[in-house]
């Protein structure tokens, strides 16, 4: 099986990923961040030319981007399926996997869509709280913190209603527009992402 997953930041995308990738062990997880990383760590002629955009506080190309996903899909634990986490991210992108793809004689079976309302985006990111001393994260509403901890939880600068107001503007305008190119090729599968964690697990299985 080889997918994308798509959803905006707040729709539980890491979640769902770490269950689809529990029932589905074969597939191997790609996400850009990881990508390029290795890449720069292990020295490869694109991680080097990735690092140098990197260092310059630039974005690195969709071109290199995408060479990076060719040259990482050549490893051996991509040959029975993977899941790209989160790419592309833009219309452009999109069209540069597909030629690059197609090249390469590798055929997408499905791009999973989790949806979820903006408002009910902005109560999960906004509610939340991190433990400084233990780490933990916790939600004022759906997962309070232990007494012991509530005095000393804080936000972090990015769950502030502005900051994801301003992440969701920019999946929309963005992101969003990338759904019609996959769904013009019969490959989108959109998935409902309000309820508990387990039966949108279930919601996204019986999808694929």
């Amino acid at each position: 099986m080889r997918m994308i997953l798509f959803g905006p930041p707040g729709a539980g995308k890491g979640t769902q990923a770490g269950r689809l990738l529990e029932r589905h062990p074969e597939l191997a997880h790609l996400s850009t961040g990881d990508m390029l990383r290795s890449a720069v760590a292990e020295g490869t002629a694109l991680g080097r030319q990735a690092d140098v955009f990197m260092k310059a506080g630039d974005l690195v190309p969709d071109t290199l981007v995408v060479g990076l996903v060719m040259e990482r899909l050549e490893k051996p634990d991509c040959r029975d399926g993977f899941m790209l986490d989160g790419f592309p991210r833009t219309v452009p992108q999109a069209e540069a996997l597909d030629r690059a793809l197609r090249e390469a004689g590798i055929a997408l079976d499905h791009v999973v869509v989790i949806e979820v309302p903006d408002e009910l985006i902005v109560e999960r990111i906004t509610g939340r709280r991190m433990d400084p001393e233990t780490g933990a994260i916790y939600h004022v509403k759906f997962s309070p913190p232990p007494e012991e901890a509530a005095g000393r939880v804080v936000q972090r600068k990015d769950d502030t209603v502005e900051a994801v107001t301003a992440r969701l503007a920019k999946y929309h305008s963005e992101t969003t527009p990338v759904l019609p190119h996959y769904e013009a090729q019969g490959l989108v599968r959109k998935i409902d992402g309000v309820g508990p964690p387990h039966e949108v697990a279930l919601r996204i299985e019986r999808a694929l």
